[in-house]
């Protein structure tokens, strides 16, 4: 008889995890997948039970990917919730380098002008009213912030936005807006001061050091201020 090794199902109080071996074909583990989840199958109530897909490091077109969702809905009451790999491909590669990248600036973001970068911006300079900067991740001015500035644009509510003279007319971080307050926590002193989304869905303005605590993995660059 057959031995089947090549996939693992484990149920979790999510729904269930197959684990698929990365070092077998292709159609071995297909043909093994099939046969567990229809033994399982057998066992399962008629309530849908939410199922994730481990690959490890096997790349899976977006084809395959389609063929193990359908080859899981067939099974009575499955629904795929997400298939994981660790493998990439190198156009992904390259968008997720873009997004974490810091560009760094030097210049005066004047009236009508708009800077807007992918990932990470570093300004060594102002932004002046009705000067705009907008970032796919976090904002770091070594500057005036007198203007607009919209950090995690591409859906981060991590991002945070830090300025050496923070007055900005807008702050604004992914969806969340906060206008020009009448008056600035460091306003009378000379702390470089950062904004950030916090447990309340507010933009809150802060000490720069406070970052230390509340965005502990937040960027190498953290160190630098």
């Amino acid at each position: 008889m057959k031995k089947y090794q090549n996939v693992t199902i484990k149920g979790t109080k999510e729904g269930l995890t197959l684990h698929l071996d990365d070092t077998c074909s292709y159609s071995d583990l297909k043909e093994e997948l099939d046969q567990k989840l229809s033994e399982s199958s057998k066992s399962q109530s008629d309530k849908l039970i939410s199922v994730m897909v481990q690959v490890g490091n096997r790349y899976l077109t977006a084809d395959q990917k389609e063929e193990l969702r359908e080859l899981i809905r067939q099974k009575k009451n499955l629904v795929v919730d997400t298939i994981n790999s660790n493998v990439i491909t190198k156009q992904e590669a390259e968008a997720e380098r873009i997004a974490h990248e810091v560009v760094s600036i030097a210049k005066i973001v004047r009236s009508g002008q708009v800077l807007e970068v992918a990932g990470d911006l570093l300004l060594i300079g102002d932004v002046n009213p009705g000067g705009t900067v907008k970032a796919g991740g976090n904002i770091y001015i070594l500057g005036a912030l007198k203007g607009i500035a919209h950090a995690g644009c591409s859906g981060n509510r991590e991002a945070v936005i830090a300025a050496s003279v923070m007055k900005p007319s807008q702050l604004r971080i992914e969806e969340c807006l906060n206008r020009a307050p009448d008056h600035y926590p460091g306003e009378d002193g000379r702390e470089m001061e950062c904004a950030y989304i916090d447990e309340n869905n507010q933009i809150t303005i802060d000490r720069l050091q406070a970052l230390m605590n509340i965005r502990p993995n937040l960027s190498k660059l953290q160190g630098g201020f």
